[in-house]
């Protein structure tokens, strides 16, 4: 990022250097004084940072929170800035985005977040409502809040709500929420907050910010009860978002425009030609249509472009991209940073935004999209248009407070041949047979009713063909409980002390005298996962029934998300639930089949109980992989002069060579050419300088018996090693670059996503986790669906936790002693240990920890390893066959 003397701002201009570059931060954020962050300290530590703190626990702060829905919403600002006033008024110094609209704010906040993240500022994102988990809608730079940050808010706010609601004036969820937002911005000194407008503008909670920047996206009829009878009158109300020294960017029309320019002086325009009467907007947008599953977008300004794609899909997110590029350039200009083009379009690119037309399958497409208002079901429709499909099966469920003959107006023009109706597991939601009814009267499909979410959109799938479409739509509720069938964490514990019973225990937030009493009945087999309330409930009946045992997180009032479950037993145990589960209600049927699968029940088990060497998460489509036989060993070929371990060694395409030769002959599976160190601290290397260093060296090793993998974070790259003849794609990054499991799947390719908070990383950059293990998974499973959405299976999705990359040492080895829990992914398992500075962490072995580099490989190889990246061939080779002999001494064949 570079920024340039006041008043001589470069806003999307042609980069200088590389197209794709990695995210840096500026020298002021990367000095900045950490000491407001929550706690230092290894990750056992930090799940319990707020408790040691606060004295008070992260369920009771969450619980203190869920209790206050019971206020009901009201307008205006003075509660909320009184709220600040007593947290010692953190928004006050902030650098504020903010995004009101009727549709399409949610979408433009993402947009908007990053962008601005991609040019190397560190960005704040508040957004509501929440898909699985109410920390969703505070993130920075990505990673949504810390439990340790809630429960040091609740405990800084608590008596100050007690005494407001005891003169009968507490706080709401939202003001509360808005509170906590702006309070963890101002203490992680984000560069910017990027803030989603609740309801209106003028009345809601976060307009207590004066903002630098904002935009109103869309308006239709909604909220009448709050913000007026007419679209003028609600456009009016969202219009007071506009800042003091700038323009209101807004994508309106019509009467809505006309009632925002009667409003504010100073009103920029977006949107496709003829879209604001007579006059040209002053950004045009225009919709490319859709390529794979991402939108061709083209954004001009009076002297400024962004030609990208986007992973959001529909000519109104092309709309909401030119408002947030508006709002990107506006935002970089207060700043007094200059904003390369290219950053733009790369943030756009990687705006991924679950729920929003996201595409979860391909025979039978399978939308989920969170539309829940008349336009925005039309939106949807225009872009399931651009489908092909033979029949619609519909699953829909909504709140009570919608348009439900709207919605289904809206939907009619698809022409729905079967409708599910079905109603959320949320007290807001209305009765499924509401919903049929206003089906019945506005379309011809055949309409039948559900009364559980998963349970309707299983009877849907079933129902499909491969050439059909299922969409599920109508509220983000529905869509929450639907995506639980792709993204549900079904983590796998196998438990042998009664510590390590406790902290699972303390992980899933039971309380300490759950914690107590379930502890000695956990050291057996344990599964901890996530599902709806009821759901939890009648899965603990279910499991006491057959003499296992299950314990619930202390989490209460939260009927808008799911909530942590643990659950214990023997196999025959679990086996016998989810026999009884097939054919039961509130989506346990669905559950079932997740359960057999994350338990390996009624499936042959690698390598034996207890240990699974090389025990592949992913099913083989009849291609051959080295680590479907046992953990293979993939040997690093750095062609680098700055590797922290290697570099310069193998420049030459002939020292490459004969060092690739000797660890084939040292029995290496894998060898993976790098050409760029991504060391902490690492300078960036030019794209073609990093395929000057690889492409002869891959091409050279095409006759020697392993498969070659391609180290990079660059698609350009990875495309030209595979044409060299690279196997593999090895994306330290986690696919950072929007290209490359694009790549991936045009090759066909198994493709490396690791857990990386950033690449190179930042030595400067403290980290913090609530459970290291369970935030890489979190990470991870989203990586795995953009790959997946790809076109990829998870036989070729490789998995890696990221050891040393923005983890202490201490979590390094966590991940390590853990890493069986990974295998809920469904992925194979790679991990990278050789020579790390993890092993400062214990004293002695040789010079640069050979020695235990070798003790973790056979440690890693034992819990079920599928690949494991070295330095050292020979010793490593070694490692894992004594691994594998000890796990099957009688298959092993030498």
């Amino acid at each position: 990022m570079s920024v340039g003397p006041a008043g001589a701002v470069t806003l999307f201009a042609p980069a200088t250097g590389p197209t794709f570059a990695p995210r840096t931060r500026n020298d002021e954020h990367a000095n900045r004084d950490d000491s407001r962050d929550c706690v230092a300290g290894d990750s056992d530590t930090l799940k319990r940072a707020g408790q040691y703190r606060t004295g008070m626990e992260f369920h009771e702060a969450a619980n203190f929170l869920f209790d206050l829905r019971r206020f009901s919403p009201r307008p205006g600002t003075e509660p909320t800035r009184e709220l600040l006033a007593h947290l010692g008024s953190p928004h006050e110094g902030l650098t504020c985005v903010q995004v009101a609209g009727s549709n399409g704010k949610g979408s433009t906040a993402r947009l908007v977040e990053r962008a601005l993240r991609e040019t190397g500022l560190s960005v704040g994102l508040y957004t509501s409502p929440h898909l699985d988990d109410v920390r969703e809608r505070v993130r920075v730079d990505g990673r949504k809040i810390s439990e340790a940050a809630v429960t040091d808010f609740v405990a800084s706010m608590r008596e100050y709500a007690t005494d407001r609601a005891a003169d009968g004036d507490s706080p709401t969820i939202f003001e509360t929420l808005t509170a906590l937002a702006l309070w963890d911005f101002d203490r992680q000194d984000v560069d910017v907050a990027v803030l989603e407008v609740g309801i209106g503008g003028r009345h809601d909670a976060t307009s207590v910010v004066d903002p630098v920047a904002s935009a109103v996206t869309s308006v239709t009829l909604e909220h009448t009860d709050f913000l007026g009878d007419t679209v003028a009158e609600i456009a009016r109300d969202k219009a007071a978002v506009a800042p003091a020294d700038g323009p209101l960017v807004t994508g309106a029309t019509g009467d809505a425009l006309a009632a925002i320019e009667d409003e504010v002086a100073d009103v920029l325009t977006v949107g496709g030609a003829g879209t604001v009467g007579d006059a040209t907007p002053a950004v045009t947008v225009d919709y490319g249509g859709r390529e794979g599953l991402e939108s061709v977008v083209e954004i001009r300004g009076a002297d400024w472009s962004v030609d990208t794609r986007l992973p959001l899909l529909g000519e109104h997110q092309a709309a909401n991209a030119g408002v947030a590029a508006a709002l990107v350039r506006q935002t970089a200009a207060a700043l007094d940073v200059a904003v390369e083009r290219e950053a733009v379009e790369c943030g756009f690119r990687n705006a991924h935004w679950p729920g929003r037309f996201e595409v979860m399958g391909r025979e039978p497409l399978v939308v989920l999209d969170g539309a829940h208002n008349p336009g925005g079901c039309e939106r949807t429709v225009e872009t399931l248009d651009s489908f092909d499909y033979d029949d619609l099966h519909l699953v829909v469920g909504a709140m009570t407070d919608k348009d439900h003959r709207g919605i289904a107006a809206a939907f009619s023009a698809a022409g729905p041949d079967r409708v599910t109706a079905c109603q959320p597991d949320h007290d807001r939601a209305d009765d499924e047979t509401v919903v049929a009814r206003a089906f019945e009267a506005e379309t011809e499909a055949a309409v039948d009713t559900r009364s559980d979410v998963p349970g309707a959109v299983d009877d849907a799938l079933a129902a499909a063909d491969p050439g059909d479409a299922v969409v599920v739509a109508g509220s983000l509720y529905a869509v929450s409980e639907a995506r639980t069938r792709w993204a549900r964490p079904t983590i796998s514990k196998e438990i042998d002390s009664l510590d390590e019973a406790r902290e699972t225990l303390r992980s899933a937030h039971v309380s300490e005298p759950g914690t107590w009493r379930m502890r000695g009945k956990t050291v057996h087999r344990v599964l901890k996962t996530r599902v709806r309330p009821r759901q939890a409930q009648y899965l603990k009946e279910e499991l006491l029934s057959v003499g296992g045992e299950c314990a619930l997180s202390a989490l209460n009032n939260q009927d808008e998300e799911n909530l942590d479950i643990v659950m214990a037993g023997t196999l025959a145990q679990f086996k016998r639930v989810a026999n009884k589960l097939d054919g039961q209600p509130y989506g346990l049927a669905p559950f079932a089949d997740e359960l057999r699968a994350a338990l390996d029940i009624e499936t042959e088990q690698i390598g034996g109980p207890g240990r699974r060497v090389g025990a592949s998460g992913g099913e083989s489509d009849g291609r051959s992989y080295p680590w479907e036989e046992g953990t293979a060993v993939m040997g690093i070929l750095n062609i680098t002069p700055d590797s922290f371990h290697d570099g310069g060694e193998y420049n030459s395409v002939e020292a490459a060579r004969e060092r690739a030769a000797a660890m084939v002959d040292a029995g290496v599976d894998i060898l993976d050419v790098g050409g760029e160190s991504t060391r902490p601290g690492a300078d960036v290397v030019p794209a073609d300088e990093e395929r000057e260093r690889v492409v002869p060296v891959v091409e050279a090793l095409a006759d020697l018996d392993a498969m070659v993998s391609i180290d990079t974070r660059r698609a350009s790259v990875a495309r030209a090693a595979m044409d060299a003849g690279a196997d593999i794609l090895n994306d330290v990054s986690g696919l950072e670059d929007p290209e490359m499991r694009l790549v991936a799947a045009d090759y066909d390719a198994p493709v490396v996503v690791m857990h990386s908070i950033e690449t190179p990383v930042d030595p400067e950059t403290e980290i913090h986790y609530d459970d290291v293990v369970e935030d890489v998974y979190e990470y991870l499973t989203e990586r795995v669906l953009l790959a997946e959405k790809a076109g990829l299976d998870r036989s070729q999705i490789i998995v890696d936790p990221g050891l040393g990359f923005g983890k202490s040492a201490a979590e390094s080895f966590e991940l390590l002693d853990r890493l069986d829990e990974l295998r809920g992914l469904g992925c194979p398992v790679l991990i990278g240990h050789s020579h790390k500075s993890m092993f400062d962490l214990v004293d002695g072995g040789r010079a640069d920890a050979l020695d235990e580099t070798v003790a973790a490989t056979a440690l890693a190889a034992d819990r079920g390893a599928d690949i494991v990246r070295v330095h050292d061939a020979h010793e490593n080779v070694a490692a894992v066959r004594v691994a594998r002999a000890l796990a099957d001494p009688d298959s092993f064949s030498g």
